[in-house]
């Protein structure tokens, strides 16, 4: 999920799914990651200021939408984008690597051979393949929705200031970055930093904070979603570590909201369902200045969608972020539920699902697809030269 891992000495730097696990005489690499800070840290803080600017992403050699040639949908024939997908899906169909997410019982029960890819150009129409319908819980994709949504309705320094837009350099779901920081140097995509984020949205009720969020989700997928009820209980029946997260960050004062209201609804927002189609018109919306290109409704004010492409690019793939933006340049979001949300600025969305995740609680398949798909159309944009 978003992640309200309980950890215990047999699981590793993610979750119990993961293959990197410790025995209890050494010592778990999530307590290691506490104590430790990223070598990386400060060079991913200097890369969100830079990138959070259109000046800052024409600096660091990063097209902007008016200056890319590469990889225009528009002017890729649709049969041809068509075959990108089909093949990028057909390619990984069979791929057996990665195991589903299990500290939430309801993932684990997930069929671990769906897999769905779907692309969304400026033209609106949807370029899919495989299970690319079925739906799913979004989990931490979600965080990003949660921040717009802040954004939009009380500006963008309202996330600076409460939440930050800073890596921590420690794992998503650290308590140790909330009291090593007090609540101020985190981001929106971390658990912390997304409990305060949906603690900043506006309202007079928990229902009318909820109203918004689920709003705000659905205008970005272009149709109605709904809660997934099985996945969202056994989460709150599972997420003690984020309700201890959230008294923390309410006791630093990072919001008003009632704590245990504010991880309520963070949790309920970690289990809308969503599909892969889904996922690319989420991340098309983005691409596009905040327009949703299937609707054409403009859902959040363009200015804001810099700074989100650029919390996503430094932190959007968990410990992996350096090596995904390495790969493929584009801002990317994963999800513990096996969703993955990439986005090519000015170009496209793409949306992936397939539950089995890596050690980093990132899709296995839905990483090996949009890298093919970048490849294939030519699309990383820091290889847009001019």
């Amino acid at each position: 999920m978003t992640a309200p891992a309980e950890t215990t000495c047999a699981s590793n730097s993610r979750s119990r799914s993961r293959s990197r696990a410790t025995s209890c005489g050494r010592i778990d690499p999530i307590f290691r990651g506490e104590i430790q800070m990223n070598d990386m840290t400060m060079n991913r803080r200097a890369m969100i200021g830079a990138l959070a600017t259109g000046a800052g992403i024409a600096a660091m050699g990063l097209p902007t939408a008016a200056g890319a040639q590469g990889c225009r949908t528009a002017a890729v024939p649709a049969a041809r984008l068509d075959q990108v997908v089909q093949g990028a899906q057909q390619r990984y169909a069979g791929l057996a690597e990665g195991a589903n997410a299990d500290y939430i019982p309801a993932l684990a029960q997930v069929p671990s051979t769906l897999f769905g890819v779907s692309l969304v150009g400026s033209d609106g129409r949807i370029h899919a393949a495989g299970d690319s319908e079925q739906v799913f819980s979004i989990q931490s994709i979600s965080k990003v929705i949660n921040a717009a949504l802040v954004m939009n309705e009380s500006g963008d320094q309202r996330i600076i200031d409460s939440v930050g837009v800073d890596a921590t350099g420690q794992v998503f779901n650290s308590i140790t970055a909330v009291e090593q920081y007090r609540g101020r140097e985190m981001n929106p995509l971390v658990n912390p930093g997304a409990i305060a984020t949906v603690g900043n949205i506006q309202g007079g009720s928990p229902e009318e904070v909820w109203n918004k969020i689920l709003g705000m989700h659905s205008a970005f997928a272009g149709r109605q979603l709904e809660v997934n009820q099985p996945v969202y209980q056994s989460e709150a029946a599972t997420n003690q570590r984020n309700r201890a997260i959230s008294a923390l960050m309410s006791a630093y004062e990072r919001f008003t909201m009632d704590p245990a209201v504010a991880v309520d609804l963070y949790t309920r927002a970690c289990s809308i369902n969503v599909s892969a189609r889904d996922l690319s018109v989420m991340g098309a919306t983005l691409a596009f200045g905040g327009r949703n290109p299937v609707t054409q409704r403009q859902v959040i004010e363009r200015s804001h969608v810099p700074g989100l492409l650029a919390i996503m690019a430094t932190a959007g793939m968990y410990d992996d972020s350096g090596k995904w933006l390495f790969r493929t340049g584009l801002p990317t979001k994963s999800g513990v539920g096996g969703g993955l949300m990439a986005v090519a600025p000015g170009r496209f969305g793409i949306g992936t699902f397939a539950p089995p995740l890596d050690a980093a609680g990132n899709s296995v398949r839905g990483q090996r697809a949009i890298t093919d798909i970048v490849r294939d159309l030519d699309c990383n944009p820091y290889a847009q030269f001019g």
